[in-house]
């Protein structure tokens, strides 16, 4: 059988599974900047062609962070909805130089800026769930004194 969707979020996660979620999603996150744009930074294609790849990568891992519950379901869904703007902003662009209109690069800077502002996104998400680690550990360490005898 295969994993089921996470019932809970960041919000009521257990401090193992703040952890587990923090470091899954560091990686992808180290991962996509370090290798995969790279990779398609090389492919022999058009930069509206090679930007909405990276989008659309990024909406399927959006999809992903919202399905295994790794962060603050606002903040997902947030994402989700900015990188889907840029996949859709992206593929128009592609759809009208296809017909040969290709004047309109509005459309590849507005893409590019909805990925910048869903990418800083996904790091509040991460930067949220390590403050929300770091604050339960800090209260199950207990008050200082309070182990006295």
């Amino acid at each position: 059988m295969g994993t089921e969707p996470a019932l809970h979020t960041a919000e009521d996660a257990s401090p193992r599974e703040l952890w587990r979620a923090s470091w899954k999603l560091l990686l992808m996150l180290g991962a996509l900047s370090l290798l995969v744009v790279p990779l398609i930074r090389d492919l022999p294609l058009g930069q509206s062609t090679r930007t909405g790849l990276v989008a659309w990568l990024l909406v399927g891992l959006a999809m992903y962070w919202l399905y295994a519950g790794m962060g603050y379901r606002p903040l997902l869904l947030l994402q989700l909805l900015l990188f889907s703007s840029a996949a859709a902003l992206l593929s128009t662009k592609l759809l009208l130089v296809a017909i040969d209109i290709d004047r309109l690069t509005v459309l590849r800077y507005a893409a590019r800026g909805l990925i910048l502002v869903g990418a800083g996104c996904a790091f509040a998400n991460l930067a949220a769930m390590l403050i929300m680690l770091w604050r339960r550990s800090r209260s199950d360490s207990g008050a200082p004194g309070a182990h006295r005898p």
